[in-house]
């Protein structure tokens, strides 16, 4: 009987983290991935030519599976311990089995759910909306989310970062991220109610 695939919990994710093979962030950037995304495609002939989205089962397939030979072969790069995740095949495809089939973004009326969709699928995709964590100032972070919310085709709203907070930027690691984050959050949720979708997900 073949061994029971088993995914990563995070607790071996963060022990992998802390233990893993050391690495500067510059390597990681400039020799580690770029190298393995030219091997890995050419060892699966992966071309696009004009084709922006691949309808191709060969190619698709192929995508995959390089896919998860980038993952396998680099691993996963840890910014804040300057280290490397190494997983196996056998754990990225148990993690894809195990993954949620669907998820539920927002409630009541502003509900949609969110799965997978086949080619020349007849249910629509999620849309979402916003700045998608760029910088925003302060003084337009409302108006900009709620002119999202407002709009029909738009299913959930993807936030941005305030670039202040009461006129004081909002640094990294200082009081003022977290009341930043603090203040966007109220922010999104008054601008997703002026656009008449309280309940939108964000």
């Amino acid at each position: 009987m073949a061994p029971i695939e088993k995914a990563l919990t995070v607790y071996d994710t963060f022990l992998r983290s802390e233990k893993g093979p050391s690495m500067s962030e510059n390597v990681w950037d400039n020799k580690v991935i770029p190298d393995a995304a030219l091997r890995i495609k050419e060892k699966y002939g992966i071309v696009f030519g004009e084709e922006f989205i691949p309808t191709d089962p060969d190619l698709k397939e192929r995508l995959f599976r390089a896919g998860v030979d980038m993952l396998v072969s680099t691993g996963i790069f840890n910014v804040d311990t300057g280290r490397v995740i190494n997983v196996t095949e056998d754990e990225v495809l148990a993690a894809i089995r195990t993954a949620p089939k669907r998820v539920q973004l927002g409630s009541n009326k502003d509900m949609v759910v969110m799965e997978p969709r086949r080619g020349n699928s007849p249910k629509k995709p999620i849309i979402q909306g916003g700045p998608t964590g760029a910088t925003v100032s302060e003084d337009a972070f409302i108006p900009m989310i709620q002119s999202y919310a407002q709009e029909p085709v738009v299913d959930t709203i993807v936030n941005g970062v305030m670039a202040t907070i009461d006129g004081i930027p909002s640094t990294t690691n200082t009081p003022f991220e977290i009341k930043a984050t603090l203040a966007e959050i109220r922010a999104i949720r008054e601008a997703c109610s002026r656009a008449g979708r309280p309940d939108i997900g964000i």
